[in-house]
């Protein structure tokens, strides 16, 4: 496997809570994973800290084939490296349309001016097009983001994610206020997804995480407790003691 991120022995402690501890973790370049774990297990602060937006005390995160160090990058900066987020509430510009979403995140050069006088080429609008299929939105490039229900929007921020070309997304409970149906669609867009790049799910929902049908990482104080497929770790006794037994 071809590492695209590895995190070593990092920890981190707010107020003298340690929220991550001794933790490892490593993703290769074409991978879906899902991490899940009771709450307060470490999962957002394990995201925060890949992102840049928390920084640890102690450990390693390497990116990339060159095994560039993350730790003291800047947020954008990491962003621009090829790693996106998707926050469990979806952000999307509710008065654009479908497609203006799509092409401002597509935007190649964002200085001021070129994003004043932007007009998208054929190109553009077909790499857009693209995405909508890719999200199931190709019917709706056309209808203002706020109309949209729930799940389409969260679908829209994944192709807004996808339309900046990431190396490795990091998604955040897609399927949280879901409808089944929704849910179905979300599971065959990240799966899709993590053909080409690396898609790490943190998620609650042990049914969509079956769904996903990958490796899972489960987190407990802040430290990797099991891992392997979700049968074998829901048959670990510590998980159930943990997570499931509760």
């Amino acid at each position: 496997m071809n590492t695209l991120l590895e995190v070593s022995g990092v920890s981190v402690s707010f107020d003298g809570f340690r929220a991550i501890n001794n933790l490892s973790f490593q993703i290769g370049s074409a991978e879906l994973r899902a991490v899940i774990g009771p709450n307060g297990a470490g999962k957002t602060t394990f995201m925060d800290i890949v992102t840049g937006k928390t920084r640890p005390d102690s450990g390693r995160i390497l990116w990339g084939e060159k095994g560039v160090s993350l730790i003291g990058m800047t947020g954008a900066n990491i962003a621009q490296a090829g790693i996106g987020r998707k926050f469990q509430k979806p952000t999307v510009f509710e008065d654009q349309t479908v497609q203006e979403n799509l092409l401002m995140a597509l935007r190649k050069s964002r200085g001021p001016l070129s994003v004043l006088f932007y007009k998208p080429s054929r190109g553009d609008l077909d790499q857009v097009e693209k995405f909508a299929q890719t999200i199931g939105l190709q019917d709706a490039l056309m209808r203002v983001s706020g109309e949209l229900s729930h799940g389409q929007k969260q679908w829209l921020e994944i192709g807004m994610l996808l339309a900046q070309d990431p190396r490795l997304l990091l998604v955040d409970e897609p399927a949280a206020g879901m409808t089944p149906a929704e849910r179905e669609k979300t599971t065959a867009i990240l799966v899709e997804a993590a053909k080409t790049r690396a898609v790490v799910v943190v998620e609650h929902d042990m049914e969509f995480v079956r769904r996903l049908n990958c490796k899972v990482t489960v987190l407990h104080e802040g430290a990797v407790l099991a891992e392997g497929s979700l049968d074998h770790v829901t048959k670990n006794q510590d998980v159930v003691d943990v997570y499931l037994g509760r």
